[in-house]
């Protein structure tokens, strides 16, 4: 496991960066010993203890918006990105969440108007800890199990989404399920279903 204090290049889906403040966010990558076709899982593993220890801590529970964010109402609060190295037999999954600061139009978890004013801050060594704890729970879990919480979790089942593809395709269309390899399920307006495997998803808002 390796931790940031602060980050002004990180790396996202995309290329893009996530940068954050001083002592202010979690930001590691963690290690995990595993053949290529589990690395899925993992990733599944450390959002959904990601989920729950901000709502032990803090008593609200974000969302997962597939295929890698944290959000509060829609507003991004953490992301994951994995990484993983077949021919060495691991996968790296780091994960950022804002903490005690957050860009513009992104959400924090310490402070936000849903935050009780008399709860103690959050800090970050806080939900990293509690983290870990619900990482060690959920590694024990079957397949199954990761499967359910993952899919009742995610805030784009049932949703209208753009789906943008690496190629430069759109997709427009309703999210109906995950899959049990975590790839999206999308009806598009003609009918069709769609199994996408990588993308970009914007939550479309109810017309």
């Amino acid at each position: 496991m390796l931790v940031a204090d602060y980050q002004t290049a990180g790396k996202g889906r995309l290329d893009r960066t996530w940068e954050a403040a001083r002592g202010a966010n979690l930001l590691c990558s963690l290690l995990f010993r595993c053949a290529i076709e589990d690395a899925p899982r993992y990733s599944r593993i450390v959002s959904l203890s990601a989920r729950a220890a901000c709502a032990s801590l803090s008593g609200v529970a974000p969302r997962l918006k597939w295929p890698n964010d944290l959000v509060l109402d829609d507003a991004k609060l953490g992301g994951l990105l994995a990484v993983a190295s077949p021919r060495d037999g691991f996968v790296v999954v780091g994960i950022g969440v804002n903490v005690g600061w957050a860009p513009d139009g992104a959400a924090k978890l310490s402070g936000d108007a849903a935050s009780s004013p008399h709860e103690p801050s959050v800090t970050p060594l806080q939900l990293l800890s509690e983290m870990l704890n619900e990482i060690d729970e959920r590694s024990s879990l079957g397949d199954a199990q990761l499967h359910a919480e993952h899919r009742s979790a995610l805030a784009t089942l049932g949703r209208r989404v753009r789906v943008e593809k690496r190629a430069g395709d759109v997709l427009v269309g309703l999210a109906e399920d995950v899959d049990a390899s975590s790839r999206l399920v999308v009806r598009d307006d003609d009918g069709a279903l769609h199994v996408i495997d990588v993308g970009d998803v914007i939550h479309l808002r109810a017309e």
